[in-house]
């Protein structure tokens, strides 16, 4: 699988943060999902172009583990890696640190099944999604954090 990450850079927003301006324990999980699109973007394997062949993915298990908090204003990355690729099913790696200090943040695990859109069922990861995934995005960064 990938061994160098792929990095997706962003800004946290007052409005993902609790009253101390520490980041909402629900928004882990918007920044996985957020990296995990523009992670396929950068295999060439955008979400529309895995519609438009009648693919999806979806997140059967998703696990986080918290380090130490993001707060407020500060940059994080999402570091991003393919750990697994099985028949119907490939799993995630995410960790998320300061991107200033590369302070852990929070560690995310996630399982996706590929499914047909018609009908709605599992079906075979495609041969050219496996080997983009295995390969994944060396040396990308995907900045959004308007710095």
């Amino acid at each position: 699988m990938s061994t160098v990450d792929f990095r997706y850079r962003l800004r946290v927003r007052y409005g993902e943060c609790d009253a101390q301006h520490v980041v909402f324990n629900a928004r882990y999980a918007d920044y996985v999902d957020l990296a995990m699109t523009e992670f396929m973007r950068a295999i060439g394997r955008d979400y529309r172009a895995l519609l438009a062949r009648g693919l999806d993915n979806q997140v059967v298990k998703l696990a986080l583990e918290w380090v130490a908090p993001a707060r407020f204003d500060e940059v994080v990355d999402v570091q991003v890696r393919c750990t697994q690729v099985g028949r119907t099913s490939f799993n995630m790696a995410y960790s998320i640190r300061h991107a200033a200090t590369d302070r852990p943040l929070c560690d995310a695990q996630a399982v996706y099944v590929m499914m047909a859109t018609e009908p709605f069922a599992k079906t075979p990861v495609p041969d050219d999604l496996r080997a983009a995934l295995v390969a994944g995005a060396p040396g990308t960064m995907i900045d959004h954090s308007g710095g």
